[in-house]
C-alpha cells in the first residue's frame, strides 16, 4: 500500500512559472487546517513561502493520492512518504500546489518563492559601489522592493541618469527577471524605477548666422541692321529689308505726317531705329540700327538670424505676387489666386555638436520676377520666376566662414540675317545685313558665418537704428512703465527637477506655420 501511494505521488503532474521578486526565508510548517479540510471534503487554500535553494515539508493527516504543481521553474514537489510532501524553491515567483487525498478531496496551496535577503543585499551593495565609482559626488540611493529597484537622489545631467539606470539594470541578470539584452523589458514585474532628480541645466548657447548675399548681373547687347526704301529713284518705288527690324510702309497717292513723301508716295516708319537718312534729290532713304548697350544690376542682402540649438529659422526679403489658378466646377470656370513668394530667402537649422562645432543645414535662395517668360492664364498675365537656390549641409567652428553658391551663368545669343546676293557684296553688302548679339553674365555668392552668442544682459541698452533726421516728438512726455510703477517679480528657477519633467521640456516645440502663405483667394472671372 505504501509503495502504491508513493508511485502515485511521484507520477503527479508538474508545471512551472517564472516570476521576479525579492524574497525572505520561508518557514517550514504544515498548515493547521489541512486535515480538517480534507476530512470535510471541501476545497481550501493555504499559503506557503520558501526561499530559493531551501525546502519546506507539508504533512497530511490522510494518505496523498496525487499532487500537481503549477510551474516547475518556480518550485518542485517531491513525495517523501504517503503523508508528507517536500516543496523546493527554484526561482523567484509564485505558483500553485494542488493535493488530492485517497478520498478524492483537494487542497490548494499558494507557493511564493523569494530570494534570500542576503543575495538581494549583495546585489544592491554592488550597485552602490559602481554608482559611487562612476558618478562621484552625486547622491544616488538604491533600494529594492518586490523585485523592483528604485533609484532616488539628484544627478547633474541626463547622461548621469542614464548611466545610473544601466548600472542598476545589471542586478536583473536574466530575461525572466525583466532584462533583455541589458535593457529592462517593458511590462516586466521587476525592473528599474527611475525617481532621480536632475540639476536644471544652464541655458544653451544661441547661434547667430551672418549671411551675405551678393548677386551681380551684367548684360551687353549689340545690334546692327538697315532698312532701305525708294520713293521714286529710277522711276521705282520699294524697299529692301533683312526682316529683323520693322521696315517702313510705303503708300502712294497721299503724304503722311509721320513719314516722308515724294511724288505722292510716302514711307510710314512705325519703328524708328537710331539712324534715319533721307535724300530728297535721290528720293531714297535708309533706316539704320547700330546700337551697343551695357547694363549692370546688383542685389545685396545681409540678414543676421538667431536660432536656438536644433531649431529652424528662416528669412525672406522680397514680396508675393498673385498667381491666378483656373478651377472648373458645375457653375463654370472660376479663378482663384495663390500668393507666391519671391526675393532673398534663407532657411537653416543649426546644431551644436559635442565637439563644440556648429553643424548647419542651410538653404539660401534668390528669386526675381521674369516678365520676359510670362504666360497668360485666362486673360491674366502671370510672370515667371528666375530662381537660384542652394541646399547644403556643412560643419563649421565658431566664427568660421564658408562660401557657397558661387554660381556663374554666362550666356551669349547671336543672330545674323542678310539679303541673298546683295549681302555678299564687299563694303556695300553691310547695308543688306543685320546682326544682333547679346551676352549676359550672372554671378551669385553666398557667405555664411555662424557664431555662438549670449543674449544682451538685462539693463544694457539694445542697439538702435541711426536715423538720418530726427523723428517726430512723442505724443506724451511720460515714459512707459508698469501701471503700478513697481518692478515685476522675477520667477526663481528651480535648481533641480524630476527627470521626466526635464525630458518633456526638452522636446521640440511645434513649428511655426504661416497661415497667410499660399492662401487661395477666390476671384470672379
Amino acid at each position: 500500500m505504501k509503495n502504491r501511494i508513493e508511485t502515485s505521488v511521484l507520477g503527479g503532474i508538474v508545471l512551472l512559472l517564472s516570476f521576479c521578486s525579492a524574497g525572505i526565508q520561508a518557514q517550514s510548517a504544515a498548515p493547521a487546517g489541512a486535515s480538517a479540510a480534507i476530512i470535510s471534503g471541501q476545497d481550501s487554500s493555504n499559503d506557503l513561502s520558501v526561499v530559493i535553494g531551501k525546502s519546506v515539508l507539508v504533512d497530511f493527516a490522510q494518505p496523498v493520492k496525487r499532487v500537481a504543481i503549477g510551474l516547475s521553474e518556480i518550485a518542485e514537489a517531491t513525495a517523501i512518504n504517503p503523508n508528507e510532501i517536500m516543496v523546493n524553491g527554484k526561482q523567484p515567483g509564485q505558483t500553485s500546489l494542488i493535493v488530492w487525498n485517497a478520498s478524492g478531496d483537494r487542497q490548494f496551496f499558494n507557493i511564493t518563492v523569494r530570494r534570500s535577503i542576503f543575495e538581494v543585499n549583495d546585489r544592491l551593495d554592488a550597485i552602490r559601489r559602481e554608482l559611487a565609482a562612476e558618478l562621484p559626488g552625486q547622491s544616488v540611493k538604491v533600494s529594492s522592493e518586490n523585485g523592483a529597484i528604485f533609484l532616488r537622489g539628484t544627478v547633474k545631467d541626463l547622461n548621469s541618469s542614464e548611466r545610473a539606470v544601466q548600472i542598476a539594470s545589471t542586478a536583473l541578470t536574466t530575461k525572466s527577471e525583466g532584462v533583455q539584452n541589458g535593457v529592462p523589458k517593458a511590462g516586466a514585474s521587476g525592473g528599474i524605477v527611475n525617481l532621480l532628480y536632475v540639476d536644471v541645466p544652464a541655458p544653451e548657447k544661441q547661434i547667430l548666422l551672418k549671411v551675405r548675399f551678393a548677386s551681380i548681373d551684367r548684360s551687353k547687347a549689340k545690334s546692327l541692321g538697315a532698312n532701305l526704301f525708294d520713293l521714286g529713284l529710277g522711276n521705282a518705288v520699294g524697299g529692301i529689308t533683312t526682316g529683323q527690324f520693322t521696315a517702313p510702309v510705303i503708300a502712294g497717292g497721299s503724304s503722311s505726317s509721320s513719314g516722308v513723301s515724294s511724288s505722292g508716295y510716302s514711307a510710314s516708319i512705325s519703328n524708328e531705329l537710331n539712324g534715319l537718312f533721307y535724300f530728297p534729290g535721290l528720293k531714297a532713304g535708309a533706316d539704320l540700327q547700330a546700337l551697343e548697350t551695357n547694363g549692370v544690376a546688383e542685389v545685396l542682402a545681409e540678414p543676421n538670424l538667431v536660432a536656438a540649438n536644433g531649431q529652424q529659422a528662416s528669412f525672406l526679403a522680397g514680396g508675393e505676387y498673385p498667381f491666378p489658378v483656373a478651377q472648373g466646377g458645375s457653375g463654370g470656370t472660376s479663378i482663384t489666386v495663390q500668393w507666391k513668394e519671391y526675393g532673398v530667402r534663407l532657411t537653416f537649422i543649426p546644431t551644436i555638436t559635442p565637439r563644440g562645432t556648429i553643424r548647419l543645414q542651410v538653404s539660401p535662395e534668390v528669386s526675381s520676377l521674369d516678365t520676359a517668360d510670362s504666360v497668360e492664364v485666362d486673360g491674366y498675365e502671370v510672370p515667371a520666376l528666375t530662381v537660384r537656390r542652394v541646399k547644403t549641409e556643412a560643419e563649421l567652428a565658431n566664427g568660421q566662414t564658408m562660401v557657397i553658391g558661387g554660381l556663374l551663368d554666362n550666356r551669349e545669343t547671336e543672330s545674323f540675317s542678310k539679303v541673298p546676293f546683295l549681302g555678299d557684296i564687299p563694303v556695300l553688302g553691310k547695308f543688306f545685313q543685320s546682326m544682333s548679339r547679346s551676352r549676359t553674365n550672372t554671378e551669385l555668392i553666398v557667405s555664411i558665418t555662424p557664431e555662438l552668442i549670449d543674449p544682451i544682459p538685462a539693463g544694457v541698452a539694445p542697439p538702435e537704428l541711426k536715423y538720418p533726421v530726427k523723428f517726430m516728438k512723442p505724443n506724451s512726455d511720460v515714459p512707459m512703465h508698469q501701471p503700478d510703477g513697481a518692478v515685476a517679480p522675477q520667477p526663481v528657477p528651480p535648481t533641480s527637477m524630476p527627470i521626466e519633467k526635464l525630458i518633456e521640456s526638452m522636446k521640440p516645440q511645434k513649428s511655426l506655420e504661416n497661415d497667410d502663405s499660399n492662401k487661395s483667394a477666390p476671384s470672379s472671372n
